[in-house]
């Protein structure tokens, strides 16, 4: 593996972004590690919120919900793979479907046997009956993570005509989706229309995106006053609207910035967004240096997994010091604060045991020689990715508990249970998968042959 990362870092083209590449690494570390310091798990298995325990620590996710840094990455890699394509394909063939699956192949793989694995294990669990106590909350918590796959592929689905509307309007394109959001907010606080909020996943989510594509057109040329607009305009809207605190869910709480996201959580993302694209130029000599940049390498082969199982490490610990009797001090005590490097370095061994078991499905398949798409692919893998999304995010909210019970969680006004979930998911890779398939053209026969091909 070494060989391989250090072939790979040196085929690095001289004009590739790495700050770009360790942003995506650093965004996606950081939620790892936020999760496993929030999880405060109690002696009697209950999986209970340190920021909720400790209300004052809320402000930290201000800047540790950084989930907007990696949405912000996806969307200028989509802007680069996109246009990349189209120039391979300059008669104009339809290419939706061959980007969609390029971009999804290292994201849809493992998070299909993540959820095959779990789903299989989460049905044994049911029917040994061993779903009380931390089991029992392992089996709901594993899932959540699951949003942010929902999310990414609505981002790959959009990207094409988002970008024509980048390309056309520019900074207009993002106004309008963050007014959007703001209109959404309104609509939802102040005039109680039932369910729209759930329009701003769509609204909140895709503005951040926008702001990649604003990146790789080298039209963010003001990060500093970007990020004091975006940290103005949350500090603003947490004190004086109906916004929370955290930028993160809580438990119990009426209003979320993050589930549905909200205005405030926009207003985070340009603080965010501001904020790295000040530190680029410290950033880009940083991994500049070669073994800063096979590590970010490294890391980028297996990020996937490791945030796919992440939380099942975490969880496997907690239930291996209950099995073994370690005492577990109270949530945010200072015995609870001295035992967390202990827990840390146990779940990253874990993780690290998952990765090695699960790493191999992140790996790109081999690339096809070009052709132009099947008539009917683009609509087809629109539906995949409309039918993926729709499994992983209804996947995402009720989790594994319940398969047998048929336990529902609601999704976008319709209630949605793990089976069905589960079935819409697989059924949308599987046309992502054939619809942008390169195709080897038939044999044809040449005139005067005798039939052999």
């Amino acid at each position: 593996m070494g060989n391989s990362v250090r072939e790979l870092a040196d085929r690095t083209p001289a004009g590739r972004d790495r700050y770009v590449d360790l942003l995506r690494v650093a965004s996606l570390g950081t939620v790892v590690a936020g999760h496993w310091l929030m999880a405060a798990v109690s002696a009697d298995g209950g999986v209970g919120n340190l920021l909720a325990v400790v209300p004052q620590l809320q402000i930290l996710t201000w800047a540790l919900q950084v989930m907007p840094v990696f949405f912000f990455v996806g969307g200028f890699s989509h802007a680069l793979s996109y246009r990349s394509l189209s120039r391979k394909h300059p008669e104009g063939a339809p290419v939706y479907s061959v980007f969609v699956r390029a971009r999804l192949q290292r994201l849809l793989r493992p998070t299909m046997v993540f959820v095959l694995v779990w789903g299989a294990a989460a049905l044994a669990i049911q029917l040994l009956g061993g779903q009380g106590g931390l089991t029992g909350a392992a089996l709901r918590l594993v899932a959540q993570p699951l949003w942010f796959i929902g999310i990414y592929l609505a981002m790959v689905a959009f990207t094409p005509p988002l970008l024509k509307l980048h390309e056309r309007h520019g900074w207009a394109a993002f106004a309008v989706l963050a007014l959007a959001a703001a209109g959404v907010d309104v609509l939802r606080f102040a005039f109680g229309v039932p369910y729209v909020e759930f329009l701003n996943f769509a609204f909140v989510w895709l503005a951040v995106h926008q702001l990649g594509f604003l990146r790789a057109d080298g039209r963010i040329r003001m990060p500093a006053a970007l990020a004091a607009t975006g940290l103005a305009g949350a500090a603003a809207l947490v004190a004086f609207g109906p916004y929370p605190l955290s930028m993160v869910g809580m438990p119990g709480e009426k209003v979320s910035n993050m589930a549905p996201p909200t205005l405030a959580l926009l207003a985070h993302g340009l603080w965010l967004v501001g904020a790295v694209e000040l530190l680029r130029a410290p950033g880009a000599r940083l991994v500049a240096r070669p073994r800063v940049w096979r590590t970010v390498v490294a890391a980028n082969g297996f990020a996937m997994t490791a945030f796919l199982w992440h939380l099942t490490a975490m969880l496997g610990v907690y239930g291996a010091m209950l099995a073994l009797d370690v005492p577990l001090p109270a949530p945010a005590s200072a015995a609870w604060w001295a035992q967390v490097p202990v827990r840390f370095a146990a779940a990253a061994a874990l993780t690290a045991l998952c990765v090695a078991a699960f790493r191999t499905f992140e790996r790109p398949a081999r690339a096809g020689r070009p052709t132009a798409p099947g008539r009917f692919a683009g609509p087809a893998a629109a539906v995949g990715v409309t039918l993926c999304l729709l499994g992983v995010l209804g996947l995402s909210m009720v989790g594994f508990a319940g398969l047998l019970e048929g336990r529902t969680a609601m999704l976008i006004a319709v209630q949605v249970s793990a089976p069905a979930a589960v079935a819409m998911a697989l059924a949308g890779w599987l046309l992502v998968e054939t619809a942008g398939r390169p195709r080897t053209p038939r044999p044809t026969l040449r005139a005067g042959s005798r039939g052999g091909a």
